[in-house]
């Protein structure tokens, strides 16, 4: 399996034959052949498709050349660090190599299975990387345009009834991660997990996943994955037709956005990857 990450990588996704998973950079360091198309799982290996060198998806080293006497000791391909929670295979990228300083808590409900698979959905979204997590501390948007009823669709311009309610919910957010809890005491329980992944400048993939009490009906978490997504794509289309305002104009109820701001300034770093954006000659 190919993954594209916005730092510009791509990672081969494998697991072995325990149903361990890894990842490695998808390009073979012996002539620049692509891991993940046509390469086969051999143990606990990854194939080359073009020349059958092997390369261990624990520590990456070259464990096989087929035409070859000897294996060379510096043979080898970066393994990403990883694991899995959720239902998701997660890559740790730190732009300066740093290793992982922390770990994503596994939800015991569901690792339990508790809570089971219902239901996913994904978007695309045209935006700087910031403004999907801001969302969250943007307060003042939520009544206005999270307020209208869910069946008055995405279109803002039919979306000012105050006919209908729909259930609220809390979260835990981080930088492109967010849990979203789902407590109705005739409903259910459950969780959403919402993800983030840059897949280059000014283009982000968002996943929402659902898991829900096995003992529940299941069109109850479809529908309210559905719904969530009505609202989510709300969100969408002032995305796809805004511009990211590094120095926007602020009053004083919008706070916690300046204060989300500072929080999320921990996550770049002096060596991350800059978009200069279009320049001057044809050449960008």
């Amino acid at each position: 399996m190919l993954v594209r990450f916005g730092g510009g990588e791509q990672f081969a996704v494998f697991r072995d034959l325990s149903g361990q998973s890894y990842v490695l950079d998808a390009y073979c360091p012996h002539l620049g052949a692509n891991l993940s198309v046509g390469g086969r799982v051999v143990g606990s290996c990854i194939e080359c498709p073009f020349h059958g060198w092997q390369f261990s998806g624990k520590d990456g080293k070259c464990t096989r050349i087929p035409y070859a006497k000897k294996v060379p000791e510096f043979a080898s391909i970066k393994v990403w660090p990883s694991c899995e929670v959720g239902g998701m295979i997660l890559v740790w990228y730190h732009c300066d190599g740093v290793s992982p300083t922390w770990q994503v808590p596994e939800q015991e409900e569901v690792a339990s299975g508790a809570w089971v698979f219902r239901g996913i959905t994904e978007h695309f979204v045209n935006a700087h990387i910031e403004e999907i997590p801001e969302n969250a501390a943007d307060i003042a948007h939520l009544s206005f345009l999270h307020g209208p009823c869910i069946m008055n669709g995405v279109d803002l311009r039919y979306t000012k009834s105050k006919f209908w309610k729909f259930i609220q919910h809390n979260w835990k957010i981080g930088p492109g991660l967010v849990f979203m809890f789902f407590n109705h005491p005739f409903l259910g329980h459950g969780v959403m997990i919402h993800s983030v992944t840059p897949v280059e400048p000014l283009l982000q993939h968002v996943i929402h996943r659902m898991y829900y009490q096995r003992n529940i009906p299941g069109f109850i978490p479809k529908f309210l994955l559905w719904a969530e997504s009505v609202q989510f794509e709300r969100d969408i289309m002032i995305w796809n037709n805004k511009q990211y305002l590094s120095k926007p104009l602020l009053v004083k109820e919008d706070f916690a956005i300046q204060r989300h701001r500072r929080w999320y300034s921990q996550f770049y770093s002096a060596h991350h990857v800059k978009f200069a954006g279009q320049k001057n000659e044809l050449d960008w």
